[in-house]
């Protein structure tokens, strides 16, 4: 039902869809860094020529979404950006 609404409704247009989510999302099992590198510049090819890219961000980040490439950012670029974000929004003084 969710997929139907407004808000879900930009995930119908992302070209991510109908692709393996094993590149967007780490395995269950030990992944040498390499491996993490080269999967997630896979998915980030994807999420550079998405139409959707900022959607999927801004939905990532509002749901705090904590796994897998989202808006083409990691886990940790996500974090950054939230942090960067917050510390524009401080009152300075």
């Amino acid at each position: 039902m969710a997929a139907n609404t407004w808000e879900y409704g930009w995930q119908w247009r992302a070209a991510c869809r109908g692709e393996d989510t094993g590149l967007f999302f780490p395995p269950s099992h030990f992944e040498l860094k390499d491996e993490k590198l080269t999967r997630e510049r896979r998915a980030k090819a994807i999420c550079a020529v998405c139409p959707v890219r900022p959607e999927c961000l801004e939905y990532a980040v509002r749901t705090k979404e904590s796994h897998g490439i989202w808006g083409g950012l990691n886990e940790l670029e996500r974090r950054v950006m939230i942090r960067e974000r917050e510390r524009h929004l401080k009152p300075v003084g």
